[in-house]
């Protein structure tokens, strides 16, 4: 592990943080408000953020707002919220909302900018709506420091990775250029197998066939999907990977792959243990 040789997560996280009436639909804006040291008054669907993005945690005075396309107004609107963040996903939102409290969209990954760029300049934007525009650049600033010692850390030579989130036993999300992944791996020095078009959010939806002839190192991004990993260890098309054959394999525990900067620290914490791991493995 080389947790107490990069930046801990303690400190990378506030643990106490100033209340603020701003409530978001957007996990991205959460984690992001979290690690600005100000706590949000309510966010959606706060049981699947813990399962998908996990830290920062959320505290228990946050209150659920419901499910992110549909949050309960009701409950909303009875917390007499100062500001309602979302993002370009929730735009059909923004009118009803609207009656509630003003609402800011933040993007970054629908945009046409690089999403690193619009990943840091959503960072300033959130810091001055919250009125913490010195903890926007400290965040920045230490994500960049925090992303240069994990690099350090990297084993040599490493082969190229491949990046998946399982949708089922025979799909994956595999990310490439525009993801959030894919901006750690460069900041990383790391080469990414995956040189197909995707998405504006980074990602190609493909089925396990389509990763066959690649020759690469497979990073496998939790949480998988119940029964998937039962399923896998029958599915031959799986098992005749060349990386899973030759255990090429690291699981990473969950990270937000559409996430900020919070989750994008957490990314490379956890891929660099992985990858360490894997490696002393090999020389064992």
């Amino acid at each position: 592990m080389i947790g107490t040789t990069l930046l801990s997560l303690a400190t990378i996280f506030p643990a106490q943080a100033a209340d603020s009436r701003i409530v978001t639909l957007d996990w991205t804006v959460a984690e992001t408000l979290l690690a600005l040291d100000v706590v949000p008054q309510g966010v959606a669907q706060i049981d699947a953020y813990r399962d998908w993005v996990g830290t920062p945690a959320l505290p228990p005075s946050v209150m659920d707002l419901g499910l992110r396309a549909q949050p309960n107004l009701e409950l909303l609107a009875s917390l007499d919220p100062a500001h309602i963040l979302i993002t370009p996903l929730f735009a059909a939102l923004e009118s009803r909302l609207s009656r509630i409290a003003p609402v800011t969209t933040l993007g970054i990954y629908a945009s046409g900018d690089d999403p690193w760029s619009g990943m840091l300049a959503a960072t300033r934007e959130l810091g001055e709506l919250v009125d913490r525009p010195e903890a926007a650049e400290r965040l920045i600033k230490t994500t960049n420091a925090h992303l240069a010692k994990a690099k350090r850390h990297l084993p040599e030579n490493l082969p190229p990775l491949l990046l998946v989130q399982f949708m089922d036993a025979r799909h994956v999300r595999v990310f490439g250029d525009r993801s959030l992944y894919q901006g750690v791996l460069a900041h990383l020095g790391l080469d990414n197998a995956w040189k197909r078009p995707t998405n504006a959010y980074g990602f190609s939806l493909v089925g396990l066939e389509a990763l066959a002839n690649l020759d690469a190192h497979l990073v496998v991004v939790e949480p998988l999907p119940v029964g998937v990993e039962t399923q896998l260890n029958e599915n031959g098309l799986w098992q005749n990977l060349s990386a899973v054959r030759e255990q090429r394999v690291s699981t990473l525990p969950p990270v937000w792959s559409f996430g900020g900067l919070p989750s994008a620290r957490r990314f490379a914490t956890l891929l660099v243990e992985a990858l360490t791991r894997t490696e002393r493995a090999a020389d064992a």
